[in-house]
């Protein structure tokens, strides 16, 4: 089985802030630091290091060299990323004292994945091949359509959650992944237990994984049964990767050995590595690291 990541490629801009800025308020960040980053990528790093072969599809623009290197270094394949002629995607990310973020996207080369870019990365996968997707590059609902019509196993991380989500046939979703916000997005429910009977109800045979924060995460198979993990108790940081990071750990986990309490205590591990430390990628731990504290 390959995996592929067809997701968001970043830049992102990370200022640590005693608090984050209020409506009409000017503060000064105790320092600026800059990362390789996207949703797309921290997931791709997260399944890299979980000890898969990866394969990355997306779009940097002229500025991008620094995660094209990332790649390469990392040893995840990139034959499906374009270079533009625009500027790379970006993100601006507040980070407070209590190690909280708040952040702003701009898509940039994100934006730009078109028709023909779908079909060029698709065509190089088969039945069965994993892709794993965000909601931070265009085209996402004919991916979701053609991934599913070629009969690939398909991943959803629909974050950040937008009006777009409207378009995404979450019924070729195999494996949905959401955070409490998304999920009450997606459900109208308040409730982790209520998220889950709804999602069930509209889609008896997706797989869900919902993260709580601090309160451990849930996952609910395609029989409907349920399973719980805590999280794993650090000094939080920075949680700026932490959900990629239990996204790649935990797919990695149930589609390797389809043990669902495993692979959930192993994400939550992973997660918990994360936000211990800054920034996105360089905080995603290794798997000897994660196998370490199990």
């Amino acid at each position: 089985m390959k995996m592929v990541v067809f997701g968001s490629l970043n830049i992102d801009k990370t200022y640590s802030l005693e608090d984050f800025v209020r409506p009409g308020q000017t503060v000064s960040a105790r320092k600026m630091e800059q990362f390789c980053g996207g949703k797309g990528f921290n997931q791709a790093i997260a399944l890299r290091r979980a000890g898969n072969e990866v394969h990355f599809a997306g779009a940097v623009g002229q500025d991008g060299q620094m995660l094209l290197d990332a790649l390469d270094q990392s040893g995840i394949r990139r034959e499906c990323v374009k270079i533009t002629a625009g500027a790379t995607g970006h993100a601006i990310i507040q980070l407070d004292a209590a190690g909280q973020n708040c952040i702003i996207i701009l898509a940039g080369a994100n934006g730009e994945i078109t028709p023909e870019d779908v079909e060029h990365t698709l065509s190089r996968f088969a039945p069965g091949d994993l892709i794993v997707l965000q909601n931070e590059i265009s085209c996402v609902p004919l991916i979701l359509r053609r991934a599913r019509e070629m009969g690939m196993t398909v991943a959803f991380n629909p974050s950040p959650y937008d009006k777009k989500i409207a378009d995404c046939d979450i019924s070729c979703v195999d494996y949905l992944l959401v955070n409490e916000t998304e999920g009450e997005a997606m459900t109208g429910a308040a409730q982790p237990e209520a998220m889950l009977d709804a999602l069930r109800a509209r889609y008896p045979h997706l797989n869900v994984v919902l993260t709580l924060g601090g309160d451990g995460a849930m996952y609910q198979n395609g029989d409907g049964q349920r399973f719980t993990c805590a999280a794993h108790p650090v000094q939080t940081v920075d949680t700026t990767a932490a959900g990629d990071t239990f996204t790649g750990y935990f797919l990695s986990g149930i589609l390797g050995h389809g043990q669902a309490q495993t692979a959930l205590r192993t994400a939550a591990v992973a997660a918990g590595i994360a936000v211990s430390r800054r920034g996105a990628e360089p905080s995603i731990p290794m798997m000897d690291e994660v196998a370490a504290l199990l």
